[in-house]
């Protein structure tokens, strides 16, 4: 084999050749090398803390003094102007769209007002205005809507913190949902800060403190997004029923033996339970769960801004960024895409207005019964299969996406709610026949002001109520907030 340099000699253009080829190789490495030294840089510049963080730090802005990027994105969560076929982040007025839930709510806070939650920065703001607060409640109500929850929690302690009077904890709480409660300040690991989460998980002999990073990204989530209910007439201790397990069926069954009620049905007299949003306890029982997919992967993906890559902290509904969340893994269109999604809504939808109907018409005839004279033995099954029915609809109606994230569970849960619906129906027929009586006729509650009427609503009474807490509490609870921590943010107090 010839050596290069007699190549060189028998063939001059060889050697232009091979000198154009080292001189481009030279530069490429050049070029590799000094990306990889910018992005370096670039890394440590992005983690130069400009302000210290205090432990407990509640307010968001000092966070973002650190994290600029992703607290720009995060303050995107005031964006509603979102709307998908049946979420995104426009305010919906729940009631208005399913008049029915009015009737299946009678004697709850829900039936007076129930709009679809906003982005996490509205969280505080839309807590205070809700009709469902005038309504005497625990402090445990904030535990999800505020990063002061954490501090205060840490300085009056957790269980004084869940029994004190929601209004007496007003002033403390006035920072939405943001970086403190999922973040440790010092080392910006992902943490849990609802202890509620990690005693669920002891009663199960389970260590989350043992959990890896990618599990992390869906339990910070879990912190809040799940089923839960206050435990003890004075304590109101936030507990997640999932000491059986986390299905319907094992929570249904906790519920039964300690006796827990959150109110009787005025109509049916019914002991009733209140489904929150189960949405980590369904999103378990989903292919995106099983195939080690995170919540923060689809509702927080990655964003790059020049050489840096952050978690986009807009957090949302993947469907206003299908290109960023679901296409990254599925190659097809965002059109199809996002049909495929719907189709699963409208299918559960579908059973869940079945469901609504069978419900209203069981809680109405068992009026009927009573009326006519039922004893509380023959009305004893029937008011367990009312409170196990719509136990199981609301399980899935009160989700955030459990129609897509395990649409087979839910077909499941609204199968059986369906089922247990009818049969209470078919008692109480039996029951009406037995003493003469023919069927009630069904009102007309096909609008939301029809179905508050027919539950004995006084709304312009209850606006008018909470129109007087907003224009003479709220600015007093401000103050006092800003005499606390300085000027607050009111750009999301409207």
């Amino acid at each position: 084999m010839k050596k290069i340099s007699e190549l060189v000699k028998e063939k001059p253009w060889f050697g232009w050749i091979l000198y154009i080829v080292t001189i481009f190789i030279v530069f490429l490495i050049g070029l590799l090398a000094s990306n990889i030294i910018e992005r370096r840089t670039e890394a440590n510049l992005v983690q130069q803390v400009v302000t210290p963080i205090n432990e407990w730090e509640p307010r968001n802005e000092i966070w973002g003094q650190n994290y600029p990027r992703e607290f720009e994105t995060y303050k995107s969560t005031l964006d509603t102007t979102f709307a998908s076929k049946h979420g995104g982040s426009a305010t919906i007025d729940v009631l208005a769209r399913y008049p029915n839930l009015v009737v299946l709510w009678a004697g709850y806070a829900f039936s007076r007002e129930y709009n679809q939650g906003r982005g996490h920065y509205w969280a505080v703001n839309d807590v205070r205005k809700t009709l469902r607060t005038d309504v005497p409640q625990p402090s445990t109500c904030w535990t999800c809507k505020s990063t002061d929850v954490p501090r205060m929690m840490n300085k009056i302690g957790i269980a004084n913190f869940y029994k004190t009077p929601w209004k007496e904890m007003g002033p403390e709480i006035i920072n939405p949902i943001g970086c403190q409660d999922c973040h440790d300040p010092r080392t910006m690991n992902l943490r849990i800060t609802r202890p509620a989460l990690v005693e669920a998980f002891q009663r199960q002999g389970k260590d989350i403190t043992q959990s890896t990073h990618q599990e992390m990204r869906t339990l910070v989530c879990a912190q809040c997004h799940v089923e839960y209910y206050f435990k003890g007439k004075d304590d109101k201790y936030l507990t997640f029923p999932w000491d059986k397990g986390f299905s319907v069926d094992d929570a249904e069954k906790y519920y039964d033996e300690v006796d827990h009620t959150d109110w009787i049905h005025p109509i049916s007299k019914t002991p009733m339970l209140k489904a929150q949003h189960p949405d980590y306890e369904l999103f378990r029982m989903g292919i995106h769960y099983q195939r080690g997919v995170s919540c923060t992967d689809c509702h927080m993906p990655y964003k790059s801004q020049g050489n840096v890559k952050f978690t986009n902290h807009k957090i949302q509904s993947p469907l206003a960024n299908i290109s960023g969340s679901c296409a990254v893994c599925h190659r097809v269109k965002e059109s199809e895409l996002m049909e495929n999604v719907y189709e699963r809504q409208d299918k559960i939808l579908e059973l869940s207005s079945i469901a609504t109907n069978n419900l209203v018409k069981a809680h109405l005839y068992a009026k009927s019964c009573w009326d006519a004279g039922a004893t509380e033995e023959q009305m004893k099954p029937i008011l367990k299969l009312i409170r196990h029915s719509q136990w199981r609809w609301d399980y899935v109606a009160a989700s955030h996406g459990g129609s897509f994230h395990a649409p087979l569970e839910c077909a499941r849960i609204l199968g059986t709610s369906i089922e247990k619906s009818q049969e209470a129906v078919g008692l109480e027929l039996e029951i009406l026949a037995k003493m003469g009586k023919q069927p009630p006729v069904i009102p007309d509650v096909s609008t939301k002001e029809k179905a508050q009427q027919f539950i004995g609503l006084d709304m312009p009474k209850l606006f008018q109520s909470k129109e007087e807490f907003i224009k003479t509490i709220l600015p007093q609870w401000d103050k006092t907030a800003e005499e606390r921590q300085g000027k607050i943010n009111t750009g999301y107090n409207k």
